[in-house]
């Protein structure tokens, strides 16, 4: 079974950068794609970006495209988000997961473990 635990979430100014990493352990990590998704309160969980096996291939939601660069480290068993640009819209808890797949997906139900979550607030 898949762990994961994410860190690096904090508050930011709009306008400003975060980067998020996700750590993996107990289950092969290499071996299947990873996606960051995010929610906000009262909203349904949201994809923003997923990353292959060998991170050759990514995707992105249109809303983070261009500001937003997921990337990995299968050595460390660590996949990050880089966030530029930030918007007080990207404000959210940013949940890490572990995919069922080799390629990128944004359906919440490819990803079968999922880390604790970690708020990011973006101010005005």
């Amino acid at each position: 079974q898949v762990q994961l635990v994410e860190s690096g979430g904090r508050m930011v100014q709009a306008g400003g950068s975060l980067r998020l990493s996700c750590a993996a352990s107990g289950g092969a990590f290499s071996a299947v794609a990873m996606g960051w998704f995010r929610q906000v309160p009262g909203q349904e969980r949201g994809f923003a970006a997923a990353i292959s096996w060998g991170g050759r291939f990514t995707s992105y939601a249109d809303s983070v495209k261009g500001r937003f660069t997921i990337s990995r480290n299968n050595a460390e068993n660590t996949v990050y988000l880089q966030m530029h640009s930030l918007e007080p819209e990207d404000t959210a808890v940013y949940y890490c997961a572990a995919g069922r797949t080799v390629d990128p997906r944004s359906d919440y139900s490819d990803y079968e473990y999922w880390g604790q979550g970690n708020q990011v607030t973006v101010s005005p």
